[in-house]
């Protein structure tokens, strides 16, 4: 990996945003790309469903964003050309995150390579599983999702950056559902 700078793989080019109502296919799908990561990489510890497609329900970007937990992030010798082999291209390192990320084209796969154990793998299960069990939750961050595709559907980082205030919101609502319950990644 680089120097700790966010290190952009390709172009990255302008495509518009647009969500889609719940579809029941998405955990097909993620199974899928779960099995064919499987084979690819032997046994990684973990291979679970992030991002909203993984949450029943609420509207999203029709792309099935994959977590892929590994046990040392800097041996992208291992495992860049095992996830390329699914059909989907390195397109960022971040270092100073502890992400590699992945995407085919046209977009329908994210992939997010993270350490075990690490910030990154926790805060993207957490956020996930606290949605899962509030519902009341999941509608008010599709409201934002909705509202932000509205206004910034062709920009993708003012999208992203848009729904920043909430999910720091619903994370801080998530850790004390995680303290209250005992949850654990």
């Amino acid at each position: 990996m680089a120097d700790g700078r966010s290190e952009f793989v390709g172009e990255s080019g302008r495509e518009s945003i647009s969500l889609s109502e719940p579809s029941a296919g998405w955990p097909a799908k993620f199974e899928d790309v779960r099995a064919r990561l499987t084979a690819a990489l032997g046994s990684p510890a973990r291979i679970e469903h992030v991002g909203s497609t993984s949450i029943p329900g609420i509207t999203a970007k029709p792309i099935i964003d994959v977590l892929v937990s590994v046990s040392d992030l800097r041996d992208e010798a291992w495992f860049v050309p095992a996830i390329e082999s699914v059909g989907v291209s390195l397109r960022m390192r971040e270092p100073d995150l502890g992400h590699v990320y992945f995407r085919d084209i046209p977009r329908t796969t994210h992939i997010h390579v993270c350490q075990i154990g690490s910030k990154w793998e926790r805060d993207h299960l957490l956020f996930r599983d606290y949605l899962r069990a509030h519902p009341d939750a999941a509608r008010a961050y599709e409201k934002v999702k909705r509202a932000a595709v509205t206004r910034y559907g062709d920009d993708r980082i003012a999208y992203t950056e848009s729904k920043g205030p909430m999910i720091e919101r619903l994370m801080v609502e998530a850790e004390e559902w995680a303290n209250r319950t005992g949850w654990a990644p």
